[in-house]
């Protein structure tokens, strides 16, 4: 099969989020490095118009948007398949799925995630505690419906690892970096048993910070 080129920042958790499925696929790939400060180049735009990432190239097509990058890969690579087959856990999971583009991501990462550690780490700004201040209520109501979607069942679609867990557990990893961790997730502990299960994962030890930051070197 012909290599898939992934292009993202180092870290982004959407972009893991696709690395860690090509990796569970055992799929070969390219990682593509995209810098901070260059997503609204005319490069990049030509790839993601609306400058952002991950974006996938296979066999000259080019997709965007996590969710379908995550789909594609289960289609094309149908060994170990990521989607259940029984329709109530499907919805499931595409209902986690949706939960973390637009609850999770949009008004709580975004905002968060941003303040506590891009901006600090990259941008060498403090954080605006305000924003993050008025984050605090949505963030916690995506974290109670999170741990409560999850429940008693080792995935979020049942017993069997989903594109749900695969989109999800990048964010969750990235919120441990915050102090806000120990207020939204870490009293959830069903939460905290699944990110561990997850984060033991090949799949997630080979994308961490850490080895995408070497593989973008070696780009």
């Amino acid at each position: 099969m012909s290599e898939f080129t992934v292009y993202s920042v180092p870290g982004s958790p959407f972009g893991r989020a696709a690395l860690a499925t090509l990796e569970g696929k055992g799929a070969p790939y390219r990682f593509a490095p995209v810098m901070p400060g260059t997503m609204r180049t005319p490069e990049h735009l030509s790839r993601h118009p609306f400058g952002r990432v991950p974006v996938l190239q296979h066999d000259g097509f080019s997709l965007y948007e996590s969710q379908a990058i995550l789909r594609y890969l289960d289609r094309v690579l149908p060994n170990s398949t990521l989607t259940p087959g029984d329709c109530k856990a499907a919805a499931r999971m595409d209902q986690v799925m949706n939960v973390n583009d637009w609850y999770l991501f949009h008004g709580v990462a975004d905002v968060i995630g941003f303040q506590r550690v891009v901006k600090p780490r990259l941008m060498g700004l403090a954080p605006d505690e305000a924003a993050i201040e008025a984050a605090m209520p949505q963030a916690h109501a995506v974290f109670n419906e999170l741990a409560r979607l999850l429940g008693e069942q080792p995935y979020f679609a049942g017993d069997a690892v989903s594109l749900a867990d695969l989109l999800v557990a990048p964010q969750l990893t990235f919120f441990t970096q915050t102090p806000e961790w120990s207020v939204l997730g870490a009293p959830q502990a069903n939460l905290v048993s699944w990110l561990a299960r997850m984060e033991a994962r090949p799949s997630f030890q080979a994308t961490t910070w850490e080895r995408v930051s070497e593989m973008a070197k070696a780009a």
